[in-house]
């Protein structure tokens, strides 16, 4: 018989200004700064450079998590993360 072990959020050490858990970005809709929606956070993935948002929508788009470069903002309340990304990349 197998044991589920979880963690709540509320366990977790809280996180400094511009930092965030994974799963708290997962879900999350990506919005240009055109306004346009690339789609939701599938998951992300861990690169030597940066970490890279995988967003699902009319196609996968793979999206450097780098913060004031990239990514804009983060607004974990209304669920959205803005990024200055071009949606024919």
């Amino acid at each position: 018989m197998g044991c589920e072990i979880g963690v709540s959020r509320e366990q977790l050490p809280a996180t400094a200004p511009g930092e965030y858990y994974w799963s708290e970005l997962q879900g999350l809709e990506v919005i240009t700064l055109a306004g346009e929606s690339l789609g939701t956070v599938d998951h992300l993935l861990e690169t030597g450079a940066n970490d890279v948002l995988v967003v699902k929508g009319e196609r996968e788009r793979l999206i450097p998590f780098v913060i004031d470069q990239v990514v804009t903002e983060v607004d974990l309340e209304r669920g959205r993360i803005h990024v200055d990304w071009d949606k024919d990349y």
